[in-house]
């Protein structure tokens, strides 16, 4: 198990560093300067400015000196257009906001879609089987721009106390995290019923039906454990990706988490702040899928003969 444990985050720190080098040469290759403006800057204050930031030094010389300062002083660097403004300070900021809808909206894919998944598989082929994969198969399908609007229109109308824009009091949080939440959900809902379909076919589930085991007590007791294995895998990476934000829910709900600054970095060509937020969502996703392997050990004691 200690061996897995080291193994993942070896494995860990290569992606992050692969994926620290592809962002830092591919922001570089983008068209555009993050110093043009509609209003021309003299040539002596752009130089000025290329020299404060590091961006008059040779491509090789900026990356070695970013690992450097990532490395050794933990620094991600400043904004290039707003002086004196750290990319870790941009982060900080809006990290707690993207946590906490991040927390709802999986606590709402968990509540929804583990439920769902079971029944439907312990209800094979009956219709409250093909009620849940419909359902599931809906929340697939459409995507969080049309759930989203759906959504604010309906409760917007209809319940006055709940706002459907803003993120300063909690009757603000309900709709994006209930709009994250069931995407999520479906997916879990159908890795669910799907992993418990294959361990409700293992001998030892029938033979613990032929005993006169009761039913529930064979799906709580026997066939629960195993059946969520696939569900705790997608679990990681989902519950990473909640955290880091969507910038269409963020924007359909004026959420000001991380991910608006995705796209806003990308338009302004802040340098910095998009290798910024990559290194983190990448260290999230690595974080993330490390708890779900320890989780999937715990659930499997296979594997810790691994």
């Amino acid at each position: 198990m200690i061996r897995l444990i080291l193994s993942r985050i070896g494995q860990g720190a290569i992606t992050l560093f692969v994926l620290i080098t592809l962002t830092f040469f591919l922001v570089r290759a983008m068209p555009g300067s993050p110093y043009a403006e509609e209003k021309a800057i003299p040539e002596h204050a752009l130089k000025r400015m290329k020299e404060y930031t590091g961006l008059d030094q040779p491509i090789p010389i900026q990356y070695f000196r970013y690992l450097k300062n990532l490395i050794v002083h933990q620094d991600l660097g400043d904004l290039i257009k707003k002086d004196g403004v750290k990319v870790s300070e941009v982060i900080g900021q809006s990290f707690p906001v993207s946590l906490s809808l991040g927390l709802l909206s999986i606590s709402i894919a968990l509540m929804i879609g583990i439920p769902a998944g079971v029944i439907a598989a312990v209800k094979k082929n009956t219709y409250i089987d093909y009620i849940c994969l419909t359902c599931a198969m809906i929340g697939i399908c459409l995507p969080s721009f049309v759930i989203g609007p759906l959504l604010a229109v309906a409760v917007g109308l209809s319940l006055k106390s709940i706002n459907v824009a803003g993120w300063s009091s909690p009757g603000d949080w309900i709709l994006p995290a209930f709009t994250l939440g069931l995407i999520n959900a479906a997916y879990l809902a159908r890795l669910a019923r799907g992993g418990m379909l294959d361990v409700l076919s293992q001998d030892y589930i029938r033979t613990a039906k032929a005993k006169g085991a009761p039913s529930t007590r064979i799906v709580i007791r026997h066939a629960l454990r195993g059946g969520l294995i696939p569900a705790v895998a997608f679990i990681g990476p989902a519950f990473a990706g909640m955290i880091s934000g969507s910038f269409v829910i963020e924007t359909i709900f004026q959420v000001p988490g991380m991910g608006q600054h995705f796209v806003n970095a990308a338009t302004d060509r802040e340098f910095f702040l998009i290798q910024g937020l990559v290194l983190f969502y990448g260290f999230l996703i690595v974080g993330a899928n490390l708890l779900a392997d320890l989780a999937q050990i715990a659930l499997n004691p296979r594997l810790r003969k691994a």
